[in-house]
């Protein structure tokens, strides 16, 4: 094998949106980074290519409040320094059954921490947004400011250009195989596939829907994280009718609770069509995809959406063009962050499991990613809902009070 012969403090695995992440956290503080891809860089088999992300602080788990307000100003700190925008602002917009468990919860994260937030009825939203946007009379819609629209292509290679900038190396192609204890003396070995080795004092995995098979190897732990292939689609919106729809204006990010959870986005990456998706997938294995044969979209739940959302303002009829993307699916849909254990303690840190909404709080997770290698703590932040430790206690993981969000199918 070859030895590359340099001492990294931190050698980071995986260069998706939260390897990234880390890495320009890192580099920016001084460290000698080594970030290894297994792959081409913004490649698009995992989970942070495309063309949009959401970003909302309207979150039934008040635990993520936190990392979502940081990353506002992270996102904003990065584009600053990279002289280029990410960060596209909208509002947000919330809706469901009125009873609905989810929405509540996210109304009482907004009043506990003070986030501007409308709660409106069915004549309020339709005045709100002159009929845009409908709901049935026994719905409620929560408005806030914060939301918003990530570019995630354009992100990772901001953090990584960023990265490279304050001295990071970083190299593509590199598929980790094996990480090792550098004996007595402390430290890890890190090797790839194509027989190079690298050393490290610490080391940050975040490789996203591989994460259960390289800590399996690796650490002996299995990790229950499920990948699962997602499917995004686009709409087309009526002739004359563009505008309304558009980012810039008064249109909101949107996610839907419900028996099928829907998201969307105003019109930004393709002029005249609005995204609009269901929050799911269909299990799969990274390695061996059906790239989009494996599961049927809930193209019925969809159009019966769109029909009844839109005013008719947009054609049901069918999506204009799909995506495919990928979740890294925890039975809670809470993160893994933490450290591998064993004989590796501190040396070895962890971040999976985003379960599908990670990528918007990215600037955060990436900076107490960095913490946990070099100061073994995480700042800033409550670590006892994102242990590995929880699923040993409850195989279904942190126990909350409303049904799960993402859909199989």
């Amino acid at each position: 094998m070859a030895d590359s012969g340099t001492q990294y403090d931190v050698i980071v695995v995986g260069a998706g949106v939260m390897g990234s992440s880390t890495a320009y956290h890192l580099a920016k503080t001084g460290n000698k980074v080594l970030t290894l891809e297994q792959f081409d860089f913004l490649h698009h088999r995992g989970s942070s290519h495309g063309e949009s992300r959401t970003i909302r602080a309207t979150y039934p788990e008040d635990y993520y409040h936190s990392l979502v307000m940081e990353s506002y100003e992270l996102w904003r700190t990065a584009e600053a320094e990279i002289g280029y925008r990410v960060y596209f602002p909208a509002e947000q917009l919330d809706i469901g059954h009125s009873d609905d468990k989810s929405l509540a919860a996210a109304v009482d994260t907004c009043k506990k921490h003070s986030i501007p937030h409308l709660v409106l009825d069915r004549e309020q939203l339709a005045e709100k947004y002159s009929g845009r946007v409908e709901i049935p009379a026994d719905w409620v819609a929560v408005w806030s400011k914060y939301g918003g629209v990530i570019k995630p292509t354009k992100a990772v290679s901001m953090f990584q250009t960023l990265a490279f900038k304050n001295g990071a190396d970083l190299k593509d192609n590199a598929e980790v195989v094996e990480i090792k204890r550098e004996g007595s003396s402390g430290g890890v070995v890190v090797s790839t596939a194509n027989g190079e080795r690298f050393r490290g004092k610490k080391c940050v995995v975040t490789v996203g829907a591989w994460a259960r098979k390289l800590v399996k190897s690796v650490g002996g732990i299995e990790l229950p994280i499920q990948p699962l292939e997602a499917t995004v689609s686009y709409w087309r919106i009526k002739e004359g009718a563009e505008g309304e729809y558009a980012i810039g204006g008064d249109f909101p990010t949107f996610a839907s609770y419900g028996d099928t959870y829907i998201y969307g986005t105003p019109s930004l990456e393709f002029p005249g069509l609005i995204k609009v998706a269901v929050h799911g997938g269909h299990r799969c294995d990274p390695d061996k995809r059906s790239w989009g044969s494996g599961g049927e979209l809930p193209i019925t739940a969809l159009k019966e959406w769109i029909e009844g959302r839109f005013g008719g303002r947009v054609d049901s009829s069918e999506p204009v063009s799909t995506q495919l993307c990928m979740y890294s699916m925890t039975p809670d849909e809470d993160f893994v962050i933490d450290f591998l254990g064993g004989e590796f303690g501190k040396d070895v840190v962890i971040g999976g499991g985003f379960s599908g909404h990670g990528f918007k709080m990215s600037p955060a997770i990436g900076r107490i990613l960095a913490d946990l290698a070099l100061k073994g703590v995480a700042e800033g932040l409550e670590l006892k809902y994102f242990r590995i430790a929880r699923f040993e206690e409850n195989p279904k993981g942190n126990v909350k009070s409303f049904a799960d969000q993402v859909r199989l199918h």
